[in-house]
């Protein structure tokens, strides 16, 4: 993709999780406080039941965020969807759910919002988790612009290029070590998203010239956000949706 091309159809700023810590992560409670803070774009994770259902969880297990314990991949969605999401973080979210990957979808559309879904998939389930979220978005997103599919795990991208090559993927990153650079084309990424401190200028430019588009995250304080602006960035991704305004229109 060159930088020569279409207008980056996604807003700068991103909401992490939904509103990052001022509401329970990864829930429609987070999604419905970031919009109310103007934010129009979320990243979200998104993993897999035992059965195959698409949802939004962070961690392989279920301790720190939910009622539940153990490893998440070893439930179906019926156990999981039952589970309180919200009471960890404060009683007034008490009886919170996990939301489905379709739930978070249809919120999107109602809103008019758009979405990085990280795949964040349990160990030795990335190729399912790829295919079947892509699949899955491929089919119900109708509207522009697509979904964000982004990975630390590059077999979840692969099958994810597989199943739905027209939609957008981003190389989740670390650090900036080895052939990351030829890894994010060989995937066909249109984008690279790095840990805040990891970007120089050296990297900004390096993925700039290979016609990448540049996001950082989680992005939140002033100095860091100025240092990242002023070297390009695309996207940041914020937990302080109330403090950074967003600017709700592409950039």
């Amino acid at each position: 993709m060159s930088r020569d091309g279409p207008a980056w159809p996604y807003p700068r700023w991103i909401a992490h999780r939904g509103a990052g810590r001022l509401a329970p992560e990864n829930t429609l409670a987070a999604f419905a406080l970031g919009y109310a803070h103007g934010y129009r774009m979320f990243e979200c994770d998104v993993r897999l039941s035992a059965d195959g259902q698409a949802f939004l969880l962070h961690d392989d297990r279920l301790e720190r965020t939910t009622s539940g314990r153990g490893e998440a991949l070893d439930f179906d969605w019926t156990t999981l969807s039952a589970l309180d999401a919200g009471a960890w973080h404060s009683a007034r979210h008490a009886g919170e759910r996990l939301p489905s990957l379709a739930a978070v979808v249809d919120f999107c559309r109602r809103q008019a919002c758009a979405l990085n879904v990280e795949l964040k998939p349990a160990p030795g389930d990335e190729r399912r988790t790829g295919l079947v979220v892509a699949q899955q978005l491929a089919r119900s997103w109708t509207w522009a612009p697509p979904p964000l599919l982004s990975s630390f795990a590059v077999a979840a991208l692969e099958a994810a290029a597989g199943a739905a090559p027209d939609l957008p993927r981003a190389l989740l990153l670390a650090r900036f070590e080895g052939d990351w650079l030829a890894t994010a084309q060989c995937l066909g990424c249109v984008a690279v998203v790095g840990e805040r401190s990891a970007w120089t200028a050296a990297h900004a430019e390096r993925a700039r010239s290979a016609g990448l588009r540049l996001l950082a995250y989680t992005v939140n304080d002033d100095e860091d956000a100025q240092r990242l602006l002023d070297l390009g960035l695309d996207g940041l991704i914020t937990d302080r949706v109330d403090h950074f305004t967003p600017d709700a229109l592409p950039a």
